[in-house]
């Protein structure tokens, strides 16, 4: 069985990158979205990326873009170094295949019908985040986790996010069995600063549930 991907989402700031790598993050996202209260600079985010690659070279780097210009996401793009491109709004199927870099698509679920688009999307993860009419993520808010089951048959690896948190993280890995989950605001004291405490928590949860199902019969 492999071990559940951990994506803490939104660095801001060298100490928390380095906390929760320490604690044993698999990703790091990074927010290009003027819009949102987590939102980065490319010259910041290379900064906090140089320094944590010293630290532990493996940790997955993630730019999230938000219907963002092709060439914008290239230029921000080349000079992180991002692994993986998650893209986060109402971005076409073409749009998504015009990068080599492994994609994540969001899909913001509000009911079945949130599902019927996803299987158009041929990229390499599928993010399932809870519908929300005023931001396209990091609104701590939950959603029908009897959808993120339902949308297992379209066959790509699923991310679990929306509102996650410390208190939930078991009932949702037990209910979903998602490939990965993706946190921001549950492990959070404010936006763009995480609560380290939280953040511990969370994680040591994750393991925890991975090692107990490694001793399952």
């Amino acid at each position: 069985m492999k071990s559940i991907w951990v994506k803490i989402c939104g660095i801001t700031n060298v100490g928390d990158a380095l906390e929760a790598v320490e604690l044993g993050a698999d990703a790091l996202g990074f927010i290009f979205y003027e819009k949102s209260p987590r939102k980065i600079t490319k010259e910041k985010a290379k900064e906090i990326i140089d320094k944590i690659q010293t630290v532990k070279q493996r940790v997955v780097k993630v730019g999230l873009f938000v219907d963002e210009l092709e060439e914008r996401v290239n230029e921000i793009t080349s000079y992180c170094d991002f692994d993986i491109l998650q893209f986060h709004g109402d971005e076409t199927p073409d749009y998504c295949k015009k990068f080599p870099q492994k994609i994540i698509k969001a899909f913001r679920i509000k009911d079945r019908e949130s599902l019927v688009n996803i299987p158009k999307y041929e990229v390499d993860y599928y993010l399932l985040d809870a519908y929300s009419e005023v931001a396209p993520g990091g609104t701590g808010r939950t959603f029908n986790w009897e959808l993120a089951i339902a949308a297992k048959k379209f066959e790509r690896p699923i991310i679990l996010s929306g509102g996650l948190n410390p208190e939930h993280i078991i009932e949702a890995l037990e209910k979903v069995s998602p490939f990965g989950v993706d946190v921001s605001s549950g492990v959070e004291l404010s936006p763009g600063k995480k609560d380290y405490k939280k953040l511990k928590e969370f994680i040591t949860k994750v393991r925890g549930f991975d090692e107990t199902k490694r001793k399952s019969p």
